[in-house]
Order: C-alpha cells, then sequence, then structure tokens
C-alpha cells in the first residue's frame, strides 16, 4: 500500500482580523498565493497531474462561499484540477491533509494539495464569529442555551447536561466552552496566565532565531506592498500585564484577551503525494503520516478534545506519549492546553516549543496545517523523528495526526 508523504509546505503570514496586515485582501486571492508557492518549491512536478484540491475553511459564506477552492484553482489557471471546500471547524486543514493522506492509501490518486485559509477581516456581519442568528438556530436546544446562559454569572462548575436527560447546548460560543473547561477541570487564573507568557515568550524567541521566516511565504498585498511576518506575537508581554486583564465571557470567569488566541486572516497549504510518485520524481519527502485520528464529546466542553483524539492517533501508529519528540496542541485557549496535556502525560518541555496560537494567531481553517509546517519544521530543526499535532474543534470534537520527519 502506498504511504502519504509530505514533500513541501507553505504558509501565509498571520494577520490580526479588521485592523492586520491581511485585512485588505481577500481569502481566496490570499489562499491563491499560497498554493502557487507551494508548487513553486517542487519545480519537478508538473502540476496539471496534481489530482485534487482540498481546501478548509471554517466559514463558507459571503466571499467565503461558492466552493472558494474551485475558485482558487482556476485563479491559479489550473482549469483541469478538481477542488472542494471542507469544514471541520477549527480542524477543517487537519481533515484535508486526513483525506488526501486516505485517497492515496485507497489508490484514488498521488498527488494531492491540503490545506486552508479564513479571512475573519472579511466575513459578512451574519457570520462575523460571535453574531451568530437565533432564528437560524434549531429550536431544540434552547433550553440547553438557558442552562448554559445561568453560568454567565456564576461560579457554577459544569456538568453534563446528558445526566439529566438533556441535550448539551452546541451553539455554546467557544470562549464560554473554554470557561466550562476551566472550572470542570480546575484550571485557575494563574495557571492559564503562565501558559500564555510561556506562549509568548517561546514565540518571541522563535521570531528572533529566524525560525518562522523558513516556512513563511510572503503576501503581496492589492497596493503592492507585502507581508512577510505574522502580526500577533507579543514580546512585550508581562505576568503583570496578562494579570491585569478583564475576564470577557464571565465576571467571574478566568478566560482573558491575553489567555486566549486572538482573531486572525491566514493561509497555509501542504503538497501530500504517494511515496511512489515521490520516488518517480526524485524528490526526498519532508514527513510521512503515520495515522490520524478524530474523536467528539460534549460540545459544552469541546476543549478537551485533543485528549481522545490523541490517544486514538497514537494507539493507531503503535505508539506512546513518551515515543513523541514534539507536540503541537492548538491554543485556542490556555484553559483547555493545560488539562488536556496533564491527561495525556505529556512533558510541557515538547509541547509547543515555538509558541502556539495565542502568541501567534488561530485562522481556524488554516490552522491544521499551519501547525503541520510548524512540527515539520520543528523536527527537522531539532534532529527529531515523531510529532503529533491535535486540537479541539468547535461543536465538539477533537482531531490528531501523527508524522515521522524523513528529512
Amino acid at each position: 500500500m502506498a504511504e502519504a508523504v509530505i514533500v513541501a509546505t507553505a504558509r501565509s503570514p498571520i494577520g490580526r482580523a479588521f485592523k492586520g496586515s491581511l485585512a485588505g485582501i481577500r481569502a481566496d486571492d490570499l489562499m491563491t498565493q499560497v498554493v502557487q508557492a507551494l508548487l513553486d518549491e517542487v519545480p519537478a512536478l508538473d502540476p496539471t497531474t496534481v489530482d485534487d484540491l482540498f481546501v478548509g475553511a471554517w466559514d463558507q459564506a459571503g466571499e467565503h462561499a461558492e466552493n472558494m477552492a474551485r475558485r482558487i484553482a482556476v485563479q491559479l489557471g489550473y482549469d483541469h484540477l478538481p477542488a472542494v471546500m471542507v469544514n471541520r471547524a477549527c480542524a477543517s486543514s487537519v481533515q484535508t491533509a486526513r483525506m488526501a493522506a486516505n485517497a492515496i492509501a485507497a489508490g484514488d490518486g498521488d498527488v494531492f494539495i491540503s490545506g486552508g485559509v479564513e479571512s475573519i477581516s472579511r466575513y459578512s456581519r451574519q457570520t462575523r464569529v460571535g453574531s451568530g442568528d437565533p432564528d437560524l438556530q434549531n429550536p431544540m436546544f434552547r433550553a440547553a442555551q438557558e442552562v448554559s446562559e445561568s453560568y454567565v454569572d456564576s461560579n457554577e462548575t459544569w456538568h453534563d447536561p446528558r445526566t439529566e436527560g438533556q441535550l448539551p447546548d452546541i451553539y455554546l460560543a467557544m470562549g464560554q466552552t473554554a470557561e466550562n473547561v476551566a472550572t470542570y477541570c480546575g484550571v485557575t487564573r494563574e495557571e492559564q496566565d503562565a501558559f500564555a507568557l510561556a506562549s509568548q515568550q517561546r514565540a518571541a524567541a522563535a521570531v528572533a532565531d529566524g525560525f518562522f521566516a523558513r516556512e513563511i511565504t510572503p503576501i503581496m498585498l492589492p497596493d503592492g506592498s507585502a507581508v512577510t511576518t505574522d502580526d500577533s506575537p507579543r514580546p512585550s508581554t508581562t505576568a503583570d500585564g496578562l494579570a491585569a486583564l478583564k475576564p470577557v465571557f464571565r465576571a467571574q470567569g478566568t478566560i482573558t484577551a491575553g489567555n486566549a488566541c486572538p482573531l486572525n486572516d491566514g493561509a497555509a497549504a501542504v503538497l501530500i503525494m504517494s511515496d511512489v510518485r515521490a520516488r518517480e520524481l526524485g524528490l526526498t519527502p519532508l514527513a510521512r503520516i503515520v495515522a490520524t485520528a478524530a474523536s467528539a464529546l460534549s460540545p459544552e466542553i469541546m476543549g478537551l478534545g485533543p485528549v481522545d483524539a490523541t490517544r486514538r492517533v497514537l494507539a493507531k501508529a503503535g505508539l506512546g506519549v513518551d515515543d513523541i519528540d514534539l507536540f503541537e496542541i492548538n491554543e485556542a485557549f490556555a484553559a483547555q492546553v493545560i488539562p488536556s496535556y496533564r491527561q495525556l502525560g505529556i512533558d510541557p518541555a515538547k509541547l509547543n516549543v515555538h509558541g502556539g496560537a495565542i502568541a501567534l494567531g488561530h485562522p481556524f481553517g488554516s490552522t491544521g496545517a499551519r501547525i503541520m509546517t510548524t512540527l515539520i519544521n520543528g523536527l527537522r530543526s531539532r534532529d527529531e523523528q515523531f510529532g503529533v499535532e491535535t486540537m479541539c474543534v468547535g461543536g465538539g470534537q477533537g482531531m490528531a495526526i501523527v508524522l515521522e520527519r524523513l528529512s
């Protein structure tokens, strides 16, 4: 059976939403530049032999709508290239990589472009984060929403509504789910702020030594200027500054703008092909996809999604936690990363060693491919073998992938 290998990666800088460096560029134009840069990395590949383009995004309305992936293919001049949009919320571009790996294993093709994009700056008013329209929500969940709303002004510990015969609140805001996890798992504000500070410090060190410069594709804006660096890292962050921030979601809560990821714009892509095709083209793959997994749990504590997903993917790979050299858990909130890595028994010295989304940002659809790019970069720079990327997923899911570095 053919194995799926990664032969190239590309990612844009990550811009801050609304007023950041990428706010003025459409998502399809942004992703088009990233895909072209990806293909430029592999001149031995004839683009007409690419079997499919998989693009992930959470929002698929407004400028993101109408199969944006196919629009990207046509913008590139590749009328021959099939393309499809994928939505598994935050893990959309983890899912696209899984689709490519599964297609290769099934003999459905040899070469796939996998990635994702999100331009929160370009969301329509109706789809902008946090502006869910109650008229569009299924009324079956209204009773669950009323219970969730009662938590906002209380310190009540989360309990599973299923035990009382109720549906969970699938529409619950992500910050509220993080507050649930914090109370359910006993994660303090001080622990969250300390984790966030470490993320900022690690990202600052990685920027300073040129780590991220190796993986970033410059993006040309409509005005002719270029964006070459991430917007969000804040090297001046201090413990006192984080401690001074007020909770965002609950009056007595612990989630702040400092210990959660910001809203962002960005795109990323990886070129995945069969090991057979890579050999035919004389390519030395960067890594192989060893195993993938998806899991699910209550939407109200979605932040714990990495726990079961990671356990499943390690079992598939025949590996244990101690066999993994680097872990990347997407930092949607410090409140969910902390209990996730603790429950898994991950050594913090192996976790998000170059910072994570709290510092770098989280453009939903692109984050899976961005993390994959950073994980491969990290394994290569440290001469390590195995890496795991995993994340929680809005709606109550988790995803994980095991990679083995090959060069």
